[in-house]
């Protein structure tokens, strides 16, 4: 049997890690669906979570974090860990400043930034408006303590050491799951013969939850940082030279997350102007599709960029495209056939697990099959952008960011006519496949010969007709299999395992990573 590469192995840890961490997922949003449903309280816990993320994801987040870990892999590789923990504490204590300072206008601003007409939510009631206000304010809490957790895990993962920050969003659901049993429902929740607190706090709960885990999130990562000899010092050097190359590489970066940002924010926009749960509809339909695009996509991009970065630090492009087209064919094998045959078998399991009438099942599953289509696309994107940032180049990223929120703002807009919160996600779906297209393209033209994708997605194609053929016969003709969640579990396996049959050379290369 082959042995499998440290890459592939740490693949296989942070799914397994990723897994578990959309198990708890899937039980917290159990437990705020039964507590909330699809309430106009749900889409203002939702809606107030839009500002606070965009600040995380263009300081900390996906902004500063993606353009970090190459620089910081080149001063571990040439300089040592002693300048690479002294950059560290640079960026980090730069970050916090900032996120500080951004934090306290938006909680000056908070009112303007929901009820205005491009604000977050202008289409909620003046009560639904305020509490917004409120839980908006509270979030920012939780992003003061990302700013800094979300850096140590680029530190840790930058140090090739990847367990710990994987375990860290664990540790977030924990605080959040705690939040949602224990904070806030008024009636007590029982576990077997043991009874919970339950202290009625509501939304405010949830949001406790969530500051709750952020300081679990970075309370976890600490041995890691202790480990890999971290020593903090309280410099803010902005001209000290690699901190003037991060900063060089974010802008692009910063663009493109404020981008995706704006996505969402637009998005709650026109929601709000919908039907009462809109918002949460695509909330749950947006976090249902995450689940396998996070454990395929995320997993292996996460794991594979500081290779990627390392092979282009040492100008060895050749492998590095390999490395691509490897990682590219797997995504490809497992994302087209797992979101046709999990959009056939939705239905039975949204219901059942969310715990939502056939209406409301019917519209998170709808929003949930729309967003599949696209995951193939988010997953490229995320393993393209690495490449990108990994050859030092985030030009391209940030054009294929802008042209995606054209194309979403374009197509988003057509909710207005049509009063479907599905179009909103048929908008995502459109309009990031297009960015997956749009990389993919200039990629080949910086590597000077494209990765080679095709065969791996006729492969996938065949794969997705079979097993999607197979699940649609079982759900649509045999009542038991059909009408009920375990049945609809069944089916997708059976088509998952004859997909299996068409692309398991395309996902043998995992080990080859």
């Amino acid at each position: 049997m082959k042995k499998l590469s440290r890459l592939s192995k740490v693949s296989l840890m942070l799914a397994v890690l990723f897994a578990i961490d959309k198990l708890l997922g899937i039980f917290r949003q159990m437990i705020i669906s039964r507590q909330f449903q699809l309430s106009a309280e749900l889409d203002v816990f939702n809606a107030a979570n839009n500002v606070p993320d965009m600040i995380f994801m263009l300081i900390s987040g996906g902004a500063l974090a993606l353009a970090f870990i190459p620089v910081l892999s080149e001063v571990l590789t040439r300089e040592g860990q002693q300048k690479s923990w002294s950059l560290f504490s640079n960026i980090v204590n730069i970050a916090f400043l900032v996120t500080a300072v951004l934090a306290i206008l938006v909680a000056v601003f908070a009112r303007p930034l929901v009820s205005s007409n491009l604000g977050v939510a202008p289409g909620f009631t003046e009560t639904q408006i305020e509490e917004t206000v409120n839980l908006m304010r509270l979030n920012l809490v939780a992003t003061l303590i990302f700013s800094v957790s979300g850096l140590v895990m680029s530190g840790l993962q930058a140090n090739q050491h990847f367990l710990l920050p994987a375990l860290a969003p664990i540790f977030y659901d924990i605080g959040q799951i705690f939040g949602a049993m224990v904070l806030s429902p008024s009636s007590p929740i029982r576990i077997g013969p043991i009874q919970l607190p339950a202290l009625g706090l509501g939304t405010h709960g949830l949001v406790y939850g969530v500051i709750l885990g952020a300081i679990l999130h970075l309370l976890i990562q600490v041995p890691g940082l202790i480990k890999h000899k971290f020593r903090w010092s309280p410099r803010f050097d902005f001209q000290e030279t690699n901190t003037r190359k991060v900063f060089r590489m974010i802008w692009p970066r910063l663009i493109s997350m404020a981008c995706i940002s704006l996505i969402f924010i637009i998005q709650d926009n026109f929601a709000s102007r919908l039907d009462v749960g809109s918002i949460s509809a695509l909330t749950y339909g947006w976090w249902i599709m995450q689940i396998p695009e996070t454990l395929i996509g995320t997993a292996i991009a996460t794991a594979i960029l500081p290779t990627l970065a390392e092979l282009a630090s040492n100008q060895k492009l050749g492998e590095l495209r390999e490395r691509v087209e490897n990682a590219g064919q797997v995504m490809l094998a497992l994302t087209i056939p797992i979101a046709v045959v999990a959009g056939l078998a939705l239905m039975p399991i949204v219901q059942r697990f969310l715990s939502l009438n056939q209406i409301d099942a019917a519209r998170v599953s709808l929003v949930t099959q729309v967003y599949l289509l696209g995951i193939v696309g988010h997953s490229l994107v995320e393993l393209f952008v690495r490449t990108f940032y990994a050859l030092q180049k985030p030009k391209w990223p940030m054009v294929g960011a802008i042209g995606t929120l054209a194309v979403y703002l374009a197509f988003a807009a057509v909710s207005l006519l049509t009063g479907q919160e599905a179009t909103l996600a048929a908008a995502n779906t459109l309009a990031y496949s297009l960015q997956a297209i749009f990389l993919f393209i200039m990629l080949a033209r910086v590597l000077s010969q494209a990765p080679n994708l095709k065969n791996a997605l006729l492969k996938a194609l065949l794969a997705a007709l079979a097993g999607g053929g197979a699940t649609f016969v079982l759900m649509r003709f045999v009542p038991l299999v059909g009408g009920t969640m375990f049945g609809a579990i069944m089916a997708f396996m059976i088509g998952i395992d004859l997909a299996w049959l068409f692309v398991r050379q395309e996902v043998a290369k995992l080990g080859s990573l």
